[in-house]
């Protein structure tokens, strides 16, 4: 074979793979959501699929596959093939606080996925039941309703695990204090029960109890951003009411299996980025108080160790189990 016709063969080579990288999507991609329609998690993949389905010309299907703290779908994703057409959008717990708490988990959260971007994120707000709102104002009071009553003002949480159930239990570390944990099926139905007087406060994403507080049904006390929330400019954080280290903040994130190739992560982490900080998508979420992260592969990769240590000493400090 003469030179011109090798360097012919190596090119044809390189454009052939060049080609293949750019052909994603030619067909539809599943976006697999661990949880029931309706959610937040939810809500962010579908204004991401619609997008992306906009711009690539092609089907983005979101596939709920809900169940045991998200863990069933993401079970499944990590057993899926890494060829760029089935991806999941979940929340912090599947890939940071279900390895610390359950047992025989059918994947390794750190070695199983491939981490694309984190989406978006919110802090958590302190919020307060109507009956409860008159007597505290503020921080100082619910810790001295704490110590007044210690185990006996309940917290009502989405559920044992949960972004809100863990900040409660950070939030009683770090003052030393304790309530009474009651996890419900979800944030909806907690969110009822504290309407209703049935339990005394929750900490709550600030988008899922936003519309509340704006109506004046429930209080809120502080949030556990760095930084007051945009959509709550009045209420302080929680470092400004003097509980530093108490900085939580839930978030919504998309992942592939693992292996899949190089060129395609940064291909597909290219294409969700600038899907998310699309005015058309972004602006719906920062309005309900969500804040748009749309980071690297790698730097996610960074976030889900720093993460999963974090709760790991939080949960075990706390003794905290799902039974």
């Amino acid at each position: 074979m003469n030179a011109k016709a090798r360097a012919w063969i190596i090119g044809m080579a390189l454009a052939a793979a060049s080609g293949a990288a750019h052909a994603w999507p030619d067909k539809p991609v599943t976006m697999v959501v661990p949880f029931p329609p309706g959610g937040a998690t939810d809500s962010v993949a579908r204004a991401v699929a619609n997008k992306l389905q906009e711009r690539l010309k092609q089907s983005f299907v979101v596939e709920n596959k809900a169940g045991a703290t998200g863990t069933i779908g993401a079970a499944q994703v990590a057993r899926a093939v890494p060829d760029g057409y089935t991806l999941m959008v979940t929340s912090l717990a599947p890939l940071v606080v279900a390895e610390h708490l359950m047992k025989d988990l059918p994947y390794a959260p750190a070695k199983d996925f491939t981490y694309l971007t984190v989406a978006v994120q919110a802090p958590n707000v302190l919020v307060v039941s109507p009956s409860l709102a008159p007597k505290v104002g503020n921080v100082q009071d619910v810790l001295s309703l704490l110590r007044s009553r210690p185990g006996a003002v309940s917290f009502a949480t989405s559920g044992a695990g949960s972004s809100d159930h863990l900040t409660a239990e950070l939030f009683w570390q770090k003052t030393g204090t304790k309530g009474l944990h009651v996890p419900y099926k979800g944030g909806a139905p907690a969110i009822a029960d504290l309407l209703g007087n049935q339990v005394d406060m929750s900490f709550q994403n600030v988008n899922a109890v936003l519309p509340h507080i704006k109506a004046g049904k429930l209080k809120a006390i502080a949030v556990t951003g760095n930084t007051r929330s945009q959509v709550l400019p009045d209420v302080p954080t929680f470092a400004e009411a003097a509980v530093p280290g108490l900085v939580v903040y839930s978030w919504q994130a998309v992942v592939a299996p693992k292996g899949l190739p190089a060129d395609l992560r940064n291909q597909i982490s290219a294409a969700l980025t600038d899907a998310i900080k699309d005015p058309a998508v972004s602006k719906p979420f920062t309005d309900v108080g969500l804040e748009v992260v749309a980071n690297s592969s790698d730097e996610f990769t960074r976030f889900q160790r720093q993460e999963s240590a974090r709760w790991k000493e939080v949960i075990e400090t706390g003794n905290i189990s799902i039974q």
